[in-house]
């Protein structure tokens, strides 16, 4: 089995191309877990509500890994509920960076589209957009993770991103 992880800012695709990928590669989409948690509050976000979210996806992507399909495709996991914690609350949380991503791949969409605003989305001004970002790379880099970097319209996204999987697959099945 595959894990490939699709992380960025807010509104840079994952969702919607992360949903395609599973489809096209007849495997599991583990929805973003801290969207549904955070729709559903009727408050702000705590950091406790962080370790929630992070243990909620894990739980989902385990459930998803059990069935064993071919290729896993997690819209988002620790290290975007990490970064969401940095950005709300002003630095990195031991805790949450102590916690592992289990992904093979790790896609990392930029904010090269435009953003779409809807209730749940918080920082669509230019300026917080590339700070996010950039502490989303610099999280990656905390973690030794080198994330194979997605950028363009969004067919060449889709086009980028099923090449990577293609590859690694190739890999797998040398």
């Amino acid at each position: 089995m595959l894990r490939v992880v699709l992380s960025g800012v807010e509104s840079v695709g994952k969702s919607t191309l992360a949903a395609m990928l599973a489809k096209q590669y007849r495997g599991l989409l583990v929805p973003e877990f801290g969207r549904t948690y955070t729709e559903r509050l009727r408050r702000d976000l705590t950091l406790e509500d962080h370790y929630a979210i992070a243990e909620g996806h894990e739980i989902a992507a385990d459930q998803a890994a059990a069935a064993d399909p071919p290729v896993l495709i997690e819209d988002t996991d620790i290290v975007m509920t990490s970064v969401w914690a940095t950005m709300l609350f002003g630095g990195r949380d031991p805790i949450l960076a102590s916690r592992a991503s289990r992904a093979d791949l790790h896609l990392l969409l930029l904010p090269d589209v435009p953003f779409v605003a809807d209730p749940v989305r918080m920082f669509g001004n230019d300026p917080e957009r590339l700070r996010f970002h950039d502490l989303v790379v610099a999280e990656f880099a905390a973690r030794g993770i080198e994330p194979h970097r997605i950028s363009g319209s969004w067919n060449e996204r889709k086009k980028a991103a099923e090449a990577l999987i293609d590859a690694r697959l190739a890999a797998v099945n040398a």
